[in-house]
């Protein structure tokens, strides 16, 4: 099923970066990363910014999902050894398997059971295949840059993306915690690297912020039993984490805005997310999804809630 059928109930923007599970150290992870005496004494590097996939992100926000695909492909047609191409198509098609089971919604952030739980979504088989290879041949061409200049910021942010995506995609469709938790090792060492020699890279914050936040917000018991694996979170270093990235990500800054505003549901912090979503309105007016989230906050019985940071 593609995102042309739009008989689904209510969806979220998008998704990029969920994950359920992040080993204990990253609880302030990459907020103040030290860095090593040769990195230090070098200029910091620029990601490089690419306007051809920065359009095909912008596509993805306004829902226009196939032409993204297309803007995605040509780029990487055109590039075929550079891993920015695969990884972006990866997070489309991710963004379109959330956007089919309405994993960044109001409805399925707030609901425990399904934001939480243990059930499994029934996935797409064609968009499943498509993520699987995608980000496979992201981090392949990756790797081999990397074993060329082993600080090639864009092969490292590839290698976070793709990695993290993974993550996500164990920890919300298919509800594997401990697969989700290996994919999230490996996607903090990346981003942490990244940060370390292009510490204006703040979209690898999205995925660190995300981890920590949703492990944060496990019930007691489960956090007791992957305490034992060295596995903690911090909802309150996750949130910092994602204002990073909202306010200095690249591609992924839209993606932050949203995981910002239904955290802030969450911690009961109305206006905060009002906020987010009056921007994203703004900046997105073609995508219907968040008009809907702010009419559901109109309508919602009021009581003022804290917007404390």
């Amino acid at each position: 099923m593609r995102l042309s059928d739009t008989n689904h109930r209510g969806c979220g923007a998008y998704v990029l970066l969920i994950s359920a599970v992040l080993c204990g150290t990253l609880m302030a992870a990459g907020l103040d990363a030290p860095e090593s005496p040769a990195a230090a004494a070098q200029a910091p590097i620029k990601v490089l910014h690419v306007p051809e996939l920065e359009a095909g992100f912008r596509l993805l926000y306004e829902l226009k999902v196939e032409e993204a695909h297309t803007q995605f492909a040509t780029w990487q047609k055109l590039h075929p050894e550079d891993p920015l191409g695969s990884a972006s198509q990866g997070a489309g098609y991710l963004f379109e398997e959330c956007y089919r089971q309405g994993v960044l919604t109001s409805e399925f952030f707030l609901d425990d059971k399904r934001f939480l739980g243990e059930i499994p979504l029934k996935p797409d088989a064609a968009l499943r295949k498509a993520f699987f290879d995608a980000v496979k041949q992201a981090q392949e061409l990756a790797q081999h840059r990397l074993e060329t200049d082993p600080n090639d910021p864009n092969a490292l942010f590839a290698v976070a993306l793709s990695l993290g995506m993974e993550a996500d995609y164990a920890s919300l469709i298919d509800k594997h915690q401990l697969d989700s938790l290996k994919k999230i090792r490996e996607a903090d060492t990346y981003a942490n690297r990244l940060l370390v020699i292009a510490p204006d890279a703040a979209d690898a914050y999205l995925g660190l912020g995300t981890a920590n936040y949703v492990i944060g917000s496990l019930p007691g018991f489960k956090k007791f039993f992957l305490g034992f694996a060295g596995v903690h979170g911090d909802k309150q270093a996750g949130i910092k984490q994602l204002e990073i990235a909202a306010k200095r990500g690249h591609y992924l800054r839209p993606f932050a805005k949203i995981l910002l505003a239904l955290t802030a549901l969450r911690e009961k912090k109305r206006e905060v997310a009002r906020t987010q979503f009056l921007e994203l309105a703004a900046e997105f007016p073609a995508n219907p999804l968040f008009a809907n989230e702010l009419s559901k906050l109109q309508a919602a019985p009021g009581s003022k809630t804290s917007t404390e940071e």
